[in-house]
């Protein structure tokens, strides 16, 4: 157990190395406690959901492992969500995907209500989080060939787009009691497998789908869409409809946000460039924070160099107002609910480490030209004492402090996940 009078002490000492060079800790801090993430729900249960927990998982989705205490049900799920939430510094919002809808009856994707998600909005309120919103266009019978929104079969198309209406309305429903906006992300699996004939036809499909899902207003406050692209998924490597460019367009056309899901792009890509080339187009973007190894594999997500550089990108040019973060990934051979404390918590750190600089000093360096300056002050921030104030920042959030929080998860898993049959 880390002592209070030890996590003070080196805070008081990494404070004042971080003024020597113009930096408030105190003010990173406050910074850091306004970003609100959005926890995915899915991590918890394999992305099973509640609506067809049979179903196999489709689209280019697996989840590897098997590690005891999976979530069977909503009240196993939530008092998971709830462990992870206590022991990430902050408050928070969760991502929801439309099959984790809880109902009584049976009901279709095409056929979903908000009050299908009133348990969910129960919950929230409880917790004091948000709640984001996903349509599951995947794992479902009516993807055909590989195709939703995009397809030549207009019977498809339809299904599929009354399902967006949907996940729009429920979208709208979670902001609306919720107080706090309601991100609504779009991402389907159309494509094909091998060489395309036709490229165009499929994209004008897919536009006039889109069209017709978000043509009904829905007030902002309560809910905004998101459009997420995809470099290609395992059964559509040749072609796929939703590319990052057909999104990029259609969500500045349409006044919409552009999803930048970091495992989507090729592994030599820096996904942190992308945002200051989009920004001064677009509304805001929704950025699902994922670790892909050779490409897109959804491990959990660390304190790597690829976060680091996403986190600084984000803070050094002044976009976390208008940027949503979420993370996506998904892991069974580990424990589901560290899973998503590791996640969150690397996430903040990366955050906070690039708070902490002095930004206007090192971008007025670069102005002059003074490549010297910059070079020698990025390389020493490297070994500035940003644990401290990291370890004091979860302290006063009242969440663990180091690896502490692993007692924590140990206890859950004795007490509650290893009970589970």
């Amino acid at each position: 157990m880390v002592k209070t009078q030890n996590i003070d002490q080196a805070y008081e000492a990494a404070k004042e190395r971080y003024a020597e060079i113009g930096v408030d800790t105190e003010k990173a801090m406050a910074q850091l406690k306004k970003v609100k993430l959005s926890i995915h729900c899915w991590q918890g249960d394999d992305i099973h959901g509640f609506l067809f927990p049979g179903a196999e998982l489709t689209g280019g989705i697996g989840v590897s492992g098997n590690y005891p205490g999976i979530a069977r049900t909503p009240d196993e799920l939530t008092s998971d969500l709830h462990e992870a939430l206590s022991l990430i510094p902050g408050s928070h919002k969760v991502q929801l995907h439309a099959i984790y809808a809880v109902t009584d009856k049976k009901k279709d994707l095409d056929e979903l209500e908000p009050e299908d998600f009133k348990y969910w909005v129960d919950w929230a309120k409880q917790e004091g989080v948000g709640l984001d919103m996903n349509g599951t266009f995947f794992s479902h019978p009516k993807v055909v060939n590989n195709f939703t929104l995009a397809s030549p079969d207009k019977g498809i198309r339809d299904f599929w787009i009354e399902h967006g209406k949907r996940s729009r309305e429920i979208a709208n429903y979670f902001g609306e009691q919720l107080g706090q906006q309601s991100i609504n992300n779009f991402w389907i699996p159309d494509g094909y497998k091998d060489n395309p004939v036709d490229k165009a036809t499929p994209r004008k499909r897919l536009i006039d789908s889109l069209d017709q899902i978000i043509k009904k207003e829905l007030p902002e406050k309560n809910t905004m869409e998101a459009f997420e692209g995809k470099l290609f998924g395992t059964g559509i490597e040749s072609y796929t409809v939703g590319s990052h460019e057909f999104y990029q367009n259609y969500a500045i056309s349409r006044g919409k946000i552009w999803t930048i899901d970091a495992g989507h792009f090729h592994p030599t890509e820096d996904v942190s460039d992308k945002f200051s080339a989009y920004f001064p187009f677009g509304k805001g973007l929704m950025l699902h924070v994922s670790r892909p190894v050779r490409w897109d594999s959804d491990h959990v997500v660390i304190f790597d160099d690829a976060l680091i550089r996403i986190a600084r990108s984000l803070v050094r040019d002044n976009e976390l107002s208008k940027t949503n973060i979420g993370l996506d990934f998904f892991d069974a051979t580990i424990n589901r609910v560290a899973a998503w404390v590791i996640g969150a918590r690397a996430t903040q750190k990366a955050l906070l480490q690039a708070m902490l600089a002095p930004i206007d000093d090192l971008k007025k360096a670069e102005e002059n030209f003074d490549f010297t300056q910059r070079l020698a002050e990025t390389e020493e921030l490297k070994s500035y004492p940003f644990g401290a104030v990291w370890d004091k920042f979860c302290a006063d959030n009242g969440t663990p402090v180091g690896l502490d929080w692993m007692n924590n998860i140990r206890q859950y898993e004795k007490d509650v996940q290893f009970k589970r049959d």
